[in-house]
């Protein structure tokens, strides 16, 4: 379930954008918004019974994550009480910080930015309704209906802009302090999450990532003699692309070969249960299962390719024997590449990834400047999970990187420019009829015989769905103009995303939507009298908000309901899986993978609707407090976690929110510059000038201040976390204060190692507050918000993390982190389900026959310890416990197949025997 649907997605999506500019319907009544909610309103009931009754019965699909197996006790959300009412009393029970604990800090931080856009808006309405909505309900413009609180409806008595040029001071001030606010917030939660225990103890916490490094420093001693001592392991990346196409071509033959073993022990099975009822054959008949096979599937009769382009040339042969005599070829070849590539033979890439010891000497490595020239050995990373590595972007040159970036930039741009172009040419094929009149199409003139019916599905059915495939092709785009221009990392993909869809939204669902609405309503007026155009579109702008009042509450509605349900991904996964689902790997993976969320295209919707006109303040805060309930949901009990980026998207978000300031304050100022002919307008244009230079100047300063503390770790921070554990935590575990290590530090004065062992024999590092801190009083609501520097410290912040060290099954050496995936790929597993008739234990002794011959094929073992390991005093250990590994081995536990084809014993799998998770370094 995902509310990335393309009605979400983007305003472009939704036909009825506009609407409301109609000139027909620029007076909206009450009674027609009314009628236009309750339809709606109406649907999400509906829904939301149905998602009620739903939930309960289909676990899988409503609540995974509270008892998939591979879902990891530490991250399992506690079920929901039984019954309606019990379950809605204690969803609304949970904490936020429980997606925290359970979930992610990405996954946390969206549902606080929906909080935040939720109180903002009702805040926003708190202050502009009261003032505003009398003052242009009498502002003399003649209006009417809901347009009577307009801004538009103010005529003649200019010296009311006041008001609104007052209520915007107040309204923006206020988004302002909540950006700031946040801000810190989210300063202290990253450095607390990123100190805590279940991030130091993380490879990738103390890794950094050098990027376009010059072909003379493509050497560990190098890097480590220019790195300094800290350095514990350097991965140099070489050209895997030949080692990955054998692996590619290795596991797509062990797929067919499981695939083709698991149809002829269904087939067996199934054609001995047919014979079994007609003639009542003996279970014991038939001897041995080799036997078994020829009785029940002849040799002829067995599975059978063509080995030629996708199967449908060349000549046909038997499957399970060229399968297992391709893999006795294959495997071999692939063991001696990565035998070589582990060596570090090939071609090494621009890129590298430099362990330290701790957290403390990897930031100061990050901060460095290391290379004399610019854009060499830069950008760098620090954080990168292995799994989120691009690796073919990690040979990118900085001058390729430069081209990249600006062709990837200029590609955005023209897609955001010439965006409306393929809108409008599907949204002419809802009208393609009327084309037929105009003779420069005479050419559809066939369209006048088409049946009505069939009319109607072209008019009608098609341009929703080509509308639909644009709006899901365009995130795809996204990523990939990001991927394209060298980002290194999924998490780095997603960020550049956020920024592309943000402008994407902010262009097209926001200025096209609202600017060319209204300027279309105005357009008859406009050519009669050129000269009007900027009067009348200070009458139309402001009603391009009603468009609002209804979108943004029928998508908390609407959409939020169907997603919830999401009642056509429930269908089409059991029917799928009534296909698809052949064998008992496609059943597990179908089972226990859970969906993820691409953040880079979520955040920018709901950061480009908080800024809107008074009156959709209050439907905006129902609509954004709906999503916040149902990402919520989603995230506590559906969702896996997505590219980790350690929550940048949230800054960026509040960031982008400046964006909707400047918007706004840039329309106010255009509104009143057109009135200037009148007196009472120069104090409201003069003071939107002012918030206009005063929200540019904080906007620079703010991100000064902040800046800095987005990228690194505060040193100060050490001590305020020794003062709670004795120990530093950026500290591995290696390393404490006071012990031999210290000792050898260079430069560290005996007075500074004396105070040390003191405080240490103390139990704690005291840091300056400790010492003269006073018991404070509990701070009411008030102090807690205008203080969050104070009552959301760091401190707090660790007591809202989660305490438990969160532990994976570790099966690969710490030195195998950075390796390519195609490096340590381990060999091929088979899984066929155990059978009544024995086939399955048949194939299995077959099966050890091959690896037996293939094992006499393989290479040994090479010498590696120091390929990784710059420091030969160090050693790597269980290198070579992890290349003991079978080259082939098939397995028949975990899943069983009855006589009638049918496969059981899935979804009471702890773990699939094929599984071997990497863990999370």
């Amino acid at each position: 379930m995902s509310l990335n649907s393309p009605a979400v997605m983007s305003g472009n999506g939704d036909p009825n954008i506009g609407s409301s500019q109609d000139s027909s319907n620029n007076d909206p009544t009450a009674s027609q918004l009314l009628s236009t909610l309750a339809p709606v309103a109406l649907y999400a009931v509906i829904w939301l019974a149905l998602f009620f009754v739903l939930r309960g019965r289909f676990l899988r699909y409503y609540q995974p994550r509270t008892f998939l197996s591979n879902v990891p006790d530490y991250f399992r959300t506690r079920p929901l009480d039984k019954g309606i009412f019990g379950s809605l009393k204690d969803f609304f029970r949970r904490s936020d910080e429980d997606i925290l604990r359970k979930h992610s800090l990405d996954g946390y931080l969206l549902i606080r930015l929906l909080k935040m856009a939720t109180i903002t808006c009702v805040v926003g309405f708190c202050i502009t309704a009261p003032v505003l909505f009398p003052v242009n309900a009498t502002g003399g413009g003649g209006q009417t209906q809901l347009n009577v609180v307009n801004y538009s409806n103010v005529k003649n008595n200019q010296f009311r802009y006041f008001a609104h040029a007052g209520c915007a001071w107040l309204f923006f001030g206020f988004v302002i302090y909540m950006i700031t606010r946040e801000s810190i917030f989210y300063i202290n939660l990253r450095q607390a999450y990123l100190m805590s225990p279940n991030q130091t103890q993380r490879i990738h916490s103390r890794t950094v990532l050098f990027t376009s490094v010059p072909e003379n420093l493509l050497n560990r001693d190098k890097l480590a003699a220019m790195l300094g001592v800290g350095v514990k392991r350097i991965w140099i990346p070489t050209d895997t692309k030949e080692l990955e196409e054998a692996v590619e071509e290795r596991d797509k033959i062990a797929l067919k070969l499981e695939g083709a073993e698991n149809k002829l022990i269904k087939t067996a099975n199934v054609n001995r249960s047919k014979a079994k009822k007609k003639t009542h054959v003996d279970e014991a008949d038939g001897g041995e299962s080799g036997s078994q096979i020829e009785r029940w599937l002849p040799r002829k009769k067995q599975p059978h390719h063509r080995t030629g382009f996708l199967g449908l040339i060349g000549s046909k042969v038997e499957t399970i024997p060229w399968c297992r005599s391709e893999l006795e070829k294959v495997i071999p070849k692939v063991e001696k590449m990565q035998d070589e590539a582990f060596e570090g033979k090939g071609k090494r890439l621009s890129s590298v990834f430099v362990e330290f010891e701790t957290m403390n000497e990897a930031q100061a490595a990050f901060q460095s400047v290391t290379h004399h020239l610019p854009l060499h050995m830069s950008p760098r990373f620090i954080g990168v999970k292995p799994k989120e590595v691009i690796w073919s972007n990690l040979r990118i040159k900085w001058w390729e990187r430069v081209v990249r970036r600006l062709g990837a930039n200029f590609a955005v741009t023209a897609l955001i420019i010439f965006w409306s172009i393929p809108v409008a040419f599907v949204g002419a094929i809802s009208n393609v009829q009327a084309l037929t009149g105009i003779s420069a199409f005479k050419w559809l003139n066939f369209l006048n015989d088409i049946p009505p019916v069939v009319l109607g599905v072209v008019n009608g059915l098609l341009p929703s769905i080509l509308l639909a495939v644009l709006m899901a092709l365009l995130p795809m785009f996204l990523r990939y103009m990001a991927k394209v221009s060298g980002d290194p990392s999924q998490s780095a993909i997603e960020l550049s995303t956020q920024n592309y869809y943000f402008a994407f939204q902010v262009v097209q669902v926001f200025l096209v939507a609202t600017i060319g609405s209204a300027a279309s309503s105005s357009v008859v007026q406009i050519i009669k009298n050129p000269a009007s155009v900027t009067s009348l579109l200070s009458q139309q702008i402001p009603k391009a908000s009603n468009f609002y009042l209804s979108y943004i509450i029928l998508q908390g509605l609407g959409v939020v309901a169907g997603t919830l349900v999401s009642i056509t991904g429930l269908v089409v996964a059991f029917a799928l899986a009534k296909i698809l689902d052949t064998t008992p790997r496609k059943m597990y993976k179908r089972w226990s993978t859970l969906g993820s969320m691409g953040m880079g295209t979520v955040y920018p919707i709901y950061t480009n609707l908080l800024v809107i006109a008074p009156l959709v303040l209050a439907f905006a805060a129902i609509g954004l407090a709906l999503f916040w309930l149902a990402y919520k949901y989603e995230f506590l009990f559906v969702m896996d976690v997505g590219a980790d980026a350690k929550g940048l998207f949230y800054p960026r978000a509040l960031q982008h929110l400046f964006v909707g300031l400047y918007i706004a304050e840039l329309c106010l100022v255009g509104l009143f510059a057109i009135q200037l002919g009148h007196p009472g307008a120069i104090g409201p244009f003069i003071m939107m000038i002012i918030a206009v230079i005063f929200t540019a100047l904080y906007n620079i300063s703010l991100n000064s201040a902040i800046s800095p503390l987005l990228q690194y770790h505060p040193k100060d921070l050490e001590l305020l976390d020794s003062e709670e554990d004795g120990q530093p935590l950026l500290q591995n575990g290696e390393r404490n204060i006071g012990g031999p290590e210290y000792d050898s530090v260079p430069g560290a004065s005996a007075s500074a190692k004396s105070g040390a062992l003191e405080t240490e024999k103390e139990g704690r590092v005291l840091s300056p507050q400790a010492s003269t801190s006073k018991p404070a009083k509990k701070p009411n609501f008030f102090t807690k918000f205008l203080r969050p520097d104070i009552h959301a410290n760091h401190k707090y912040m660790r007591s809202i993390l989660p305490k438990t060290q969160s532990e994976s099954p570790n099966t690969f050496p710490e030195s195998f982190a950075y390796l390519h995936p195609s490096v340590k790929s381990r060999g091929v597993s088979l899984w066929v389900p155990h059978d009544p008739l024995g086939i399955s234990r048949h194939e299995i002794r077959e099966t050890d026959e091959v690896r037996a011959r293939i094992d006499k094929q393989l290479p040994k073992l090479a010498p590696v310890s120091e390929v990784l390991n710059p420091h030969p005093d160090q050693q790597i250990t269980d290198v070579e416990s992890f290349w003991k590994h079978v080259s082939l081995i098939m397995f028949d536990s975990g899943a069983i197949m009855d006589e009638n084809g049918k496969i059981t014993g899935i979804q009471e799998l702890g773990m699939a025997p094929i599984d071997d998770p990497e863990p999370d370094w």
